[in-house]
């Protein structure tokens, strides 16, 4: 019994880990992406109509944004979705 939840535990915490680092990739994604389209977070915040810290919370890999938070963030970008999730 311990050695089943043992294992659960690692598939949580694994899977976790990767969902993070995932976070984390996407979030250097979008900082490269806005510093060569020369916006600031607040301003593609403003543009993409989302809350004014949302961008630098996913930029930090903070917050796992929504696909219509990532619509609206390449759709500011103009860049497809796929390039701002490209891990």
């Amino acid at each position: 019994m311990i050695e089943t939840q043992r294992h659960h535990l690692y598939r949580v915490i694994s899977k976790e880990l990767r969902n993070q680092d995932f976070l984390y990739k996407l979030g250097d994604n979008l900082k490269k992406i806005r510093k060569e389209k020369g916006l600031s977070q607040e301003q593609l915040g403003l543009d993409a109509e989302l809350g004014k810290n949302q961008i630098g919370c996913i930029e930090r890999g903070e917050n796992n944004p929504t696909i219509c938070s990532l619509v609206a963030i390449a759709k500011v970008l103009d860049v497809e979705v796929g390039e701002l999730v490209n891990v």
